[in-house]
């Protein structure tokens, strides 16, 4: 491992000199690439350097255990096993880190959330939810862009689909798709009752033209008036556009633009990542059918978390995470829940290569 992360760190310090050429900073377009490539090695980088410090005092601890001073002998004793616990957890780390990359975490996404079983209760969650998602993209610096939207009658949604773009966006969300629990007492409830909804949430890497090549005669365009709240907000024309997949039965429509012509391309974005997903998830079923019994089924009906308004927590019960403040969650604050999923994640993918490559005969 050592090599490897060796020829990792001279490449980044390459790419550290690079950046600092005249002829790199006069081209913009190489100054992005390099910038890109070079974040996205300084995790690893930035943990090996850690490593190797670390692994030196713990030599240097060793080395006192010979000296001639008791006091000296007796400190490097003390220290000796923070350091080891340190230089094992850091060794974990770069394991995970140096785990084959999934092609599609810096891909920008389209995130999905819709009302399920409750009722008004379930739009109304479902419209929080969808905040919940907006203001975790806010803190960032992701950008949105409400692609479609169907309220209900009590002011929640019955759906919505939006994009996010930034840095690592799907890397981030990719482990948020799934059910969604809600426990508390809806505003509707008299009786003071807890009542359970569900809302479902879907997260698709967003597709690219070389991904998706959709015959145009497989499309049928439907157009309508788009509906709003009422007053000058109701469009007058028929800028609303429906598209039909007809090989695959999918169905995707945007309303947001006046512009029939930009409901159309963002339509036609939706139905791509959709039907890249499709693909990627007949893939993965064929490739990994125990990922697939453990992270739920393709039609997304397992229960992935719990918000419990009477207890103040959320549960995630895949990977046994509680923490408390819902109004903070609520609110976008999340990224303690995403990185926690993403390290199970992660560490449960190193534990199946590691158990793989002890198999009899693997490698060979």
């Amino acid at each position: 491992m050592d090599d490897k992360l060796q020829e990792i760190e001279h490449k980044f310090d390459r790419l550290t000199a690079d950046l600092g050429d005249p002829e790199v900073l006069a081209d913009p377009a190489r100054i992005k690439t390099l910038m890109k490539e070079r974040s996205q090695l300084e995790p690893l980088v930035e943990a090996f350097r850690d490593f190797k410090r670390v692994r030196d005092e713990l030599r240097q601890h060793e080395a006192l255990l010979e000296d001639a001073d008791a006091d000296m002998r007796q400190m490097a004793r003390d220290e000796l096993p923070q350091l080891k616990g340190r230089l094992a957890d850091l060794e974990g780390k770069l394991k995970i880190l140096l785990l084959p990359k999934d092609p599609n975490d810096e891909r920008d996404v389209i995130l999905e959330v819709r009302a399920g079983a409750g009722g008004d209760e379930a739009g109304l969650f479902a419209a929080e939810v969808l905040r919940m998602y907006l203001r975790y993209g806010e803190r960032k610096g992701w950008r949105s862009t409400l692609m479609d939207t169907s309220a209900n009658a009590a002011g929640g949604i019955k759906d919505a689909s939006f994009t996010l773009e930034g840095e690592g966006v799907y890397s981030s969300l990719k482990y948020e798709s799934g059910v969604h629990r809600v426990q508390r007492v809806p505003a509707t409830e008299a009786q003071g009752r807890i009542h359970t909804s569900t809302v479902t949430v879907a997260v698709m890497p967003e597709a690219e033209d070389v991904d998706v090549q959709i015959n145009p005669a497989d499309i049928q365009m439907d157009v309508m008036r788009s509906t709003g709240a009422g007053g000058q907000s109701v469009n007058t024309t028929d800028s609303a556009v429906r598209l039909t997949h007809k090989p695959t039965g999918v169905v995707v429509k945007c309303q947001q633009e006046k512009s029939q012509l930009k409901n159309r391309a963002m339509a036609l974005k939706m139905l791509r990542t959709k039907l890249y997903e499709m693909e990627l998830e007949k893939q993965q079923s064929a490739r990994d059918a125990a990922r697939k019994s453990q992270v739920g089924t393709g039609d997304r009906s397992e229960k992935i978390r719990t918000y419990n308004f009477p207890q103040d927590r959320l549960t995630d019960h895949r990977i046994g995470l509680t923490r408390h403040n819902l109004a903070a969650v609520m609110d976008g604050d999340i990224e303690d829940v995403i990185i926690a999923c993403r390290t199970y994640f992660q560490a449960e993918a190193l534990q199946k290569r590691t158990q793989a490559a002890e198999q009899p005969g693997a490698g060979q």
